[in-house]
């Protein structure tokens, strides 16, 4: 690399440690606009009636006065779910440190294939600018959720963020499958065939295992959606009939489609969608694993137990994702059998959290902004974690599964595990990455400014969910504001759950 120019040695470079900090640094810039579309979320919601002329200057198109729209409250909402899911957690914590760690851990110089290493971010980067560029085009971004349900996701005419805004966001999905099946080839393929003689796999670490188990997840659950994205864009573009049934009228026009059913749609992106719940879990507890038993001085409690929980959560992740589809209509005895295997899929995880905690019994911990973020870790796992008791049982999922219940279950182990493995991570790894410590005072701040209020925040909208507080509202009570924004609807009163 020594020959190298600084464009091939740190732009299209090969090297697996350069590759992952590219990934870490366009994960955390995505990160600071999902933020910001959060920040937007919380005041709409604040303050429904105010003019935010200010922001007004930013956002004309979603702010005619300086009043959020429906509209475009649809579209915040949309992007911030999908920035953070696949465009921060993936990027850093997946893409980024599996990338820089796992060939480092298992002792190989490199990935098995540096080309389509560098390859995959590239195409990443790319699909990261084409979401971007969905705020600017007509019609704003896409609107019909992060999970992209039909008929919004598919009828250009549904909202103005179902015309180009959604076909683009189609489009971005699209290469990030590409890129992620080229990374998660890529860590499988290193694991295999790549690692060093004479380690075995029950002595790789437990970073890697999770890495390698994520990987193929990733590589068994995206192909569905894939052909869901496909079949998505002819039924926008080509007249198909995959996802619209019989009989459906829009802006007042009855759409001559026959035949299809939005129900389609669900399965096949919740096949995926459950599976990446663990593709993200996985690493998250992975990296905790490992930056641990440096403070407590001692190995992780119950390793191999440990191994099988992972291999057990991977298996189980495949065949569970109809509890998102509680609500959908779908048969008792399947309901029956999804709730079944979803309070299964706990077993291993308890096993797993216990032995995390097991490992930290009888240790001299050393108290560093690492090991408060692997605590914390910790700390939101096993709280948020008793969350899904409730919502993987179909009855109370019926009663809770609108509710900000959902909301504060899923920012806590989707969130805030990953949140605090990411900033753990960089803590613990930085640095080996550039050759300076990080101040361990201001980590430690930022850990108590991070945790506090995350914790306080997202574990007390599970009590918002049971006095039946509904998530996905542009405001909780009607506005006066303008006749052109009196399409804000919404009950004076939350509907409590019987």
């Amino acid at each position: 690399m020594a020959s190298h120019g600084f464009v091939r040695r740190y732009v299209f470079s090969t090297d697996h440690k350069v590759i992952g900090i590219q990934y870490i640094l366009t994960g955390l810039v995505m990160a600071l606009v999902g933020a910001a579309l959060a920040a937007l979320i919380r005041l709409q919601l604040g303050w429904p009636d105010h003019q935010w002329l200010w922001l007004a200057q930013l956002l004309p198109k979603g702010m005619p006065g300086g009043v959020m729209t429906p509209e475009f409250y649809l579209a915040v909402v949309t992007m911030h779910g999908t920035i953070m899911v696949f465009f921060f957690i993936s990027y850093v914590l997946v893409s980024g440190f599996g990338n820089y760690l796992v060939p480092l851990q298992v002792g190989a110089k490199d990935m098995a294939f540096p080309f389509l290493n560098m390859l995959s971010y590239w195409v990443a980067f790319l699909s990261a600018l084409v979401l971007i560029a969905s705020f600017f085009v007509e019609g704003g971004a896409a609107a019909s959720g992060w999970t992209a349900y039909p008929p919004l996701s598919a009828v250009a005419a549904a909202v103005p963020g179902s015309q180009m805004g959604q076909t683009l966001w189609i489009l971005s999905m699209a290469l990030f499958i590409a890129s992620f099946t080229m990374s998660g080839l890529n860590i499988v393929a290193t694991v295999f065939s790549v690692r060093a003689p004479g380690l075995s796999m029950m002595r790789l670490p437990l970073t890697v295992w999770s890495y390698f188990i994520a990987s193929i997840l990733g590589l068994l659950a995206f192909p569905p959606l894939t052909a869901a994205a496909i079949m998505l864009l002819f039924d926008r573009h080509l007249g198909t009939s995959f996802f619209l049934p019989s009989g459906l009228v829009v802006a007042n026009t009855a759409l001559p489609n026959t035949g299809g059913s939005p129900l389609l749609w669900q399965h096949l992106f919740w096949f995926l969608g459950h599976p990446e719940v663990y593709v993200l879990i996985l690493p998250a507890l992975g990296v905790a694993c490992d930056i641990l038993p440096a403070f407590t001085r001692k190995p992780v409690f119950g390793y191999r137990i440990s191994v099988w929980s992972l291999i057990a959560v991977g298996c189980l992740s495949m065949i569970v994702w109809g509890h998102h589809m509680f609500v959908s209509g779908m048969s008792p005895f399947s309901g029956e059998y999804f709730s079944l295997v979803t309070l299964t899929i706990t077993v291993p995880m308890t096993v797993f959290g216990v032995n995390m905690l097991a490992s930290l019994w009888g240790a001299n911990l050393q108290i560093r902004a690492a090991t408060l973020f692997a605590l914390g870790v910790i700390a939101l796992f096993g709280s948020g974690g008793l969350g899904g008791l409730f919502l993987g049982n179909a009855t109370a999922d019926m009663q809770l599964h609108d509710t900000y219940f959902v909301v504060g279950h899923f920012h806590m182990m989707i969130g805030g595990v990953t949140l605090m493995a990411t900033f753990a991570a960089i803590y613990f790894w930085f640095p080996k990455m550039f050759g300076r410590m990080m101040n361990d005072r201001l980590g430690k701040l930022h850990f108590w400014l991070t945790f506090v209020p995350f914790f306080t925040i997202f574990f007390m909208q599970h009590f918002l969910g049971l006095q039946g507080a509904p998530r996905r509202y542009y405001a909780f009570r009607r506005t006066t504001t303008s006749s052109t924004h009196a399409a804000r609807t919404s009950s004076s009163a939350w509907p409590r759950c019987s």
